[in-house]
C-alpha cells in the first residue's frame, strides 16, 4: 500500500502499518484513494499531487479498493480501468451504493468499453492514464472545498448536506433522510439550477439504466423528498415536465 502522508519522502507505508487519518490532516489536506496495479505510476502521482497538498493513498487491487474506501473515506476514489481480482466497474457500483464521494474511472486508448461501463455504473467522469497531475488536481480541490457540489458539505440556499456525516439540515434543523433519498438530494444540490433528466438520476443514484428500474420510483422518491424539506409548493424541488427535475436555489426562485 502507498500512502504519502506516512512517509513524506518515498511515498511508502511502513510495514504493517493501517494508514490513519488523523483530524488535523483530514481538516488539511483532502485524501485521494487510487486504486492502481501499477506502484511505480502511483508512487509517482503521490509525490507530486503531495506537493500541491494532497494526501495519495495507493492500493493494487480492487478487494484492497473497496476496503479503504470504507476504512477512509477519501474525497476522491481513483480506478484504474485495469484493476485485478474485483474489476473497476464492480468497485465503482460498491463505492457509489454506499458512498457519495466522485468515483474517477483511469483508462488508456484500448478502455472504451470499460468507460463506457464504468460511467453507467455511477463513475462521475474518466481521466487519462498514465495520470495527468493537472487534470486530477483540479477534481481533487474541488472535491475538498465543496465547490461544483462534491466536497463535504454543500449549501443551496438553507439547506445543508454533509456527506461526511450523512446529515442534512435544513435553516438549521436536523433532517432525517433513508439512503436513497440522501443520494438524491446531494445529486440534486450537485447540479443546483440545471435540470437533470431522469435517465441521468437513474444512472447516477439509482446506477441503474431506463427499463431497469419503475418509471415512477424516481416520482415516489422526490414526493418524499420534498415532504421531508419542507418544499410544500414544489419550489424547491421543480418538475420539468417531459425531462427530469431541478432543484431551484433562493436567487433563482
Amino acid at each position: 500500500m502507498i500512502q504519502s502522508r506516512t512517509a513524506p519522502e518515498t511515498g511508502v507505508a511502513r510495514s504493517g502499518e493501517e494508514p490513519r487519518r488523523t483530524w488535523a490532516a483530514a481538516q488539511a489536506a483532502p485524501l485521494l484513494l487510487v486504486a492502481d496495479p501499477e506502484e511505480s505510476m502511483v508512487r509517482e502521482l503521490a509525490r507530486t499531487l503531495e506537493r500541491e497538498g494532497v494526501e495519495v493513498t495507493g492500493v493494487a487491487d480492487g478487494a484492497q479498493a473497496l476496503i479503504q474506501a470504507g476504512a477512509l473515506r477519501p474525497d476522491v476514489v481513483l480506478v484504474s480501468a485495469t484493476l485485478p481480482v474485483i474489476g473497476a466497474v464492480e468497485v465503482i457500483k460498491a463505492v457509489r451504493l454506499n458512498r457519495t464521494q466522485p468515483v474517477l474511472l483511469g483508462v488508456g486508448q484500448a478502455d472504451a468499453e470499460q468507460a463506457v461501463l464504468a460511467l453507467a455504473a455511477g463513475a462521475s467522469a474518466c481521466v487519462a492514464r498514465p495520470y495527468r497531475v493537472h487534470e486530477l488536481l483540479p477534481l481533487v480541490q474541488a472535491a475538498a472545498s465543496g465547490e461544483s457540489g462534491t466536497g463535504r458539505t454543500i449549501h443551496v440556499g438553507d439547506i445543508e448536506l454533509d456527506t461526511n456525516a450523512y446529515q442534512v439540515r435544513v435553516d438549521g434543523r436536523v433532517v432525517h433522510l433513508p439512503l436513497r433519498e440522501f443520494e438524491l438530494l446531494h445529486y440534486l444540490m450537485r447540479n443546483a439550477d440545471r435540470t437533470v433528466t431522469r435517465e441521468q438520476i437513474l444512472r447516477h443514484v439509482w446506477n441503474a439504466s431506463a427499463g431497469t428500474t419503475a418509471t415512477n420510483t424516481i416520482a415516489v422518491h422526490v414526493k418524499r423528498l420534498r415532504a421531508r424539506l419542507g418544499d410544500t409548493d414544489d419550489s424547491v424541488i421543480i418538475t420539468v415536465r417531459g425531462v427530469g427535475y431541478r432543484l431551484v436555489s433562493p436567487e433563482r426562485r
